[in-house]
């Protein structure tokens, strides 16, 4: 195959997965209140797992945002009353972002319910694509998240 060949399918795999990103993406957000978005319920899930807490520069970092945008997402996931920012300990210029019970809470019923509504896809397409997918898109994700920093 040629080499041009080759980095179109690369960029078609790309392309897909973008439009699979967009896709679940919108499913997603009609769940979600209000004007929230799929990347602020990334940030919750992030933080649902880290019950120790992150940074607001820490999450930017991780989401590739601005810290002026994540601070704004996190702002309106404090209004939600699905995060808390405290003072660092560390460093009291700084805030520290943790989930709360009810954030951990909202992110098991959204995701119930995203469950259900993927249901008949998945009874369609069966377990199997996605299983013989994800160590792919694991390594794939691996190599690009070592090349950001």
């Amino acid at each position: 195959m040629k080499p041009e060949d080759e980095s179109n399918k690369v960029y078609r795999f790309f392309t897909e997965v973008g439009i699979i990103n967009q896709l679940i993406s919108t499913k997603l957000e009609a769940f979600l209140p209000g004007r929230m978005t799929a990347t602020q319920f990334g940030i919750l899930g992030h933080l649902v797992r880290r019950p120790e807490g992150e940074t607001p520069l820490q999450l930017s970092n991780a989401f590739q945002v601005p810290k002026t945008s994540m601070t704004h997402m996190l702002a309106s996931l404090e209004n939600h009353n699905l995060i808390t920012l405290e003072t660092n300990p560390k460093d009291k210029r700084s805030k520290i972002a943790r989930s709360t019970p009810h954030g951990a809470e909202f992110l098991k019923t959204c995701m119930d319910r995203m469950s259900t509504a993927l249901g008949p896809m998945l009874s369609e397409l069966g377990p199997e694509p996605f299983h013989e997918s994800l160590p792919n898109l694991a390594l794939i994700r691996k190599t690009l998240d070592s090349e950001r920093d």
